[in-house]
């Protein structure tokens, strides 16, 4: 964000006590002027005391960096958790509810990924007018509300509500928890923060099923509501004492502390605006928006990471019946089915986030200091090649003659692929837009909860059609036709972001 100048004007200064008058004098004094409206502004204008600032987030000790970022990434894993903890129960409920419809069986599970969808709309905006923190915590405390009015519902319309407005309010750490990675690491420690973050979104709707499994056999599907309060409430309690990372509001603390302080009203923050917090809103509200459908880069990064998403969503709707159906498994039986993608997420976290961090590195020294975003894209490129490997694997293994763990092997693939897939992805998007992180990092949630919403409709219609093998080759085909694009930013991007700039302030 450009600083927004002072209104000071030198002439009036001068003119204050001097006759001004004539042009020689005004001629004779310009430098000067120059020099006053200089010193006016470093005098007045907020910013960190140096590149050392110990109260700038990025120069935090480790410990308090990662307590902040351990508190967002369990965040990140909870609300994708609730997503899907509900997917193996949802025969029972609908059962229960005295309903057939196999289309309102998958979006009972899917019309929470929709708030996903719109949630961020609004809370990525918010987040960068007041800070991270007050709006994880209202967020939080939402969550926590509409999971348990879940556990209530006494007709499937109001669980339908209700599991939206959970979602709504459970996509505040996937929007904003990005921005608080770019907020306290540096770009060359990126990669392993983010990997972190990361995992939480992608293990959370993997594990949700093999744990909804077991507490719907067990005790009933309404306790799945029940625990999932229970955790998010533990997690909202340490939330409480976050630190603040956004630096805008950091600065404007620390000049409205200096306005007090001097009783002096001229002192702004290096970020501030002239304009009113309805304008900032409405500019920030439209920012994520803007960034979706007029940059290349956003618009196909989102679409590659959204393809991801409502691939795995339409997995995790559908394995439970594939298993059940082809292995006669019960219903906690098939919620461990997902430990195949669970695996792979976390073998490429173990092997990605410092991969992503290494070759990073290694391009800017490479290129003798320079910083480029798309120094984060030759892992993705290479990697997104595994997602209709493990498609294909596990679309023609998953039958009765073939024992089961081997389809699951395959899925591990899919695990691993994705995970090779929203690191880099996320991270390019950070790097490409730091400050406005947040927006860049809401419009690809936008666009990738309405693939994860609306794409697991047409899984158990297609599966029914196709069958499981050329099913899942349906969906290695798109998983095939969205890997040029790392490729084509890899060796393009830099161009193709100079050459369309957005003015996003």
């Amino acid at each position: 964000m450009k600083t927004e100048e002072s209104n000071f004007q030198p002439e009036h200064h001068l003119a204050a006590g001097h006759e001004t008058n004539s042009a020689t004098y005004q001629r004779n004094m310009e430098p000067n002027a120059s020099i006053l409206a200089s010193d006016f502004k470093d005098k007045y204008t907020v910013d960190w005391d140096g590149p050392h600032d110990p109260t700038s987030p990025l120069n935090w000790s480790l410990t308090r960096k990662w307590a902040n970022l351990a508190i967002v990434s369990c965040l990140a894993f909870l609300t994708p958790l609730a997503s899907s903890m509900f997917a193996p129960s949802v025969p029972v409920v609908m059962a229960n509810f005295h309903s057939t419809n196999t289309e309102l069986a998958s979006f009972v599970v899917s019309i929470f990924v929709l708030g996903f969808a719109i949630g961020p709309i609004v809370v990525g905006p918010l987040s960068e007018l007041y800070g991270r923190k007050p709006i994880y915590i209202t967020s939080n405390i939402l969550f926590v509300i509409f999971t348990l009015l879940c556990a209530e519902a006494r007709t499937l319309g109001m669980l339908f509500a209700f599991r939206f407005l959970a979602g709504c309010a459970g996509s505040t750490p996937l929007t904003v928890g990005a921005g608080s990675v770019a907020d306290l690491m540096a770009a060359s420690q990126r990669g392993r923060a983010m990997a972190l973050f990361s995992l939480g979104a992608l293990l959370g709707p993997i594990v949700g099923p093999i744990i909804g499994g077991f507490v719907a056999e067990s005790i009933g599907w309404r306790w799945i509501f029940r625990v999932q309060t229970i955790a998010a409430f533990c997690v909202t309690i340490p939330s409480l004492f976050m630190h603040e990372t956004y630096a805008p509001i950091l600065l404007e603390r620390k000049a409205r502390h200096l306005r007090e302080k001097n009783n002096d009203p001229l002192f702004k923050s290096k970020y501030a605006s002239k304009l009113s917090h309805k304008l900032v809103f409405q500019h920030a509200i439209i920012r994520p928006l803007k960034l979706l459908f007029m940059s290349p880069i956003v618009a196909l990064i989102s679409l590659h990471l959204s393809t991801m998403f409502g691939l795995l969503y339409l997995l995790v709707t559908t394995f439970t019946y594939i298993f059940e159906d082809v292995y006669g498994f019960s219903t906690s039986s098939a919620g461990l089915t997902f430990l195949g993608i669970g695996v792979g997420n976390i073998v490429g976290v173990i092997i990605l986030g410092p991969a992503i961090d290494k070759i990073f590195n290694a391009y800017v020294k490479k290129s003798n200091g320079i910083q480029k975003p798309e120094f984060r894209l030759p892992v993705m490129a290479y990697t997104a090649l595994f997602v209709p490997i493990g498609l294909f694997w596990y679309g023609w293994t998953a039958r009765s003659s073939i024992h089961y763990i081997v389809p699951v092997i395959g899925c591990s693939f899919i695990g691993f692929g994705m995970m090779g897939i929203m690191l880099p992805a996320q991270n390019y998007l950070v790097d490409a837009f730091t400050l406005y992180s947040a927006s860049a990092i809401s419009a690809a949630t936008i666009l990738r909860s309405f693939f994860g919403a609306f794409l697991p409709l047409a899984g158990q219609p297609m599966y029914d059609s196709l069958g499981v093998g050329w099913g899942n080759s349906v969906l290695g085909f798109i998983a095939i036709a969205m890997i040029p694009i790392p490729w084509a930013f890899w060796k393009y991007g830099e161009g193709i972001r100079m050459r369309y700039p957005i003015n996003l302030d």
